[in-house]
């Protein structure tokens, strides 16, 4: 099934005291762009969850945002600094000596120094903060893609309506080709009647006028390539993995085709089939660029 780039995922998991929130949203983009916002104290695991990502997605744009929570009461703890509080007292006393003042230093005033007592956060189990997450991860990243399925399957179906249009149209340019030869004839020979009055006109110039103004605006190839172009495209929507980049080349190949019919057009009716082709396939390409 093809995939869309647009997508959104969404898994929260609990245990034990920890939870771990993760949320992705995804639009277009030629390459794979990922945005990681994380509190910091998940900023280790930012690699891994890179590497995570590239197992789900190959390209796009994409925004994830995890959220943490430690509701744990044991992870700060206070920390005494009995060394420092040492070289405090000792400077006290020595000040006392000094200066003939009062040593009155409390515990409450010997606690409020600098780095005396400091606050802590224990050390955590990384592989046990890291299965959490990657749960997390794992969750968001399933939803995500399923999400990107779908809009990829509405994107396929509306590629396919809108390559089956074309083939109408190729099918009509088809049909008027012969019909512009032949009036091109009638109106060359009527054109010669009108000139030459009663003198014999000459088939064989006129035929070889025919033949040269047939091939000038000849779109057999063109035809039959832009048929090849639009059955190929729809091969490739029935791939599964990376096909956005080769579904772009294609559909330059069509526009190409398609401009080449409009310059050889000498009919109005051909241009306007023409133009109506550029119209569709630009359309399409426009719906390419969500394809991953």
């Amino acid at each position: 099934m093809i995939k869309s780039m647009t997508g959104f995922g969404r898994c929260e998991i609990a245990e034990a005291d920890r939870k771990f929130t993760v949320e992705m949203k995804g639009v277009n983009h030629r390459y794979l762009d990922v945005n990681i916002r994380m509190p910091k104290k998940l900023n280790f695991f930012e690699s891994a969850i890179r590497n995570l990502l590239k197992q789900y997605v190959q390209r796009g744009k994409i925004d994830i945002f995890i959220g943490y929570e430690d509701m744990t009461e044991s992870q700060m703890t206070l920390k005494y600094n009995q060394k420092l509080a040492e070289e405090y007292m000792a400077s006290f006393k020595q000040m006392e000596e000094q200066f003939g003042l009062d040593n009155d230093v409390r515990v409450s005033t010997l606690a409020r120094c600098p780095e005396v007592l400091t606050m802590e956060e224990q050390s955590v189990d990384e592989e046990e903060l890291w299965s959490g997450l990657e749960k997390a991860m794992k969750g968001a990243c399933e939803q995500f893609v399923q999400t990107k399925t779908t809009e990829g399957e509405n994107l396929k179906k509306d590629i396919i309506g809108k390559l089956d249009g074309m083939l109408e149209v190729v099918a009509r340019v088809e049909e008027r080709s012969p019909q512009i030869v032949a009036e091109y004839r009638e109106k060359l020979e009527t054109k010669v009647k009108e000139l030459l009055g009663d003198t014999q006109i000459d088939e064989g110039r006129i035929a070889a006028e025919v033949v040269i103004f047939s091939d000038k605006i000849c779109t057999d190839e063109e035809v039959v390539r832009l048929k090849s172009h639009i059955k190929h495209m729809k091969e490739t929507l029935e791939q599964t993995e990376g096909i956005g980049r080769k579904l772009d080349f294609i559909a330059q190949e069509m526009n190409r085709e398609a401009n080449t019919i409009l310059s050889k057009a000498n009919d109005l009716e051909v241009s306007n089939y023409a133009i109506d082709l550029k119209t569709e396939i630009e359309k399409v390409r426009e719906q390419i660029q969500n394809i991953e």
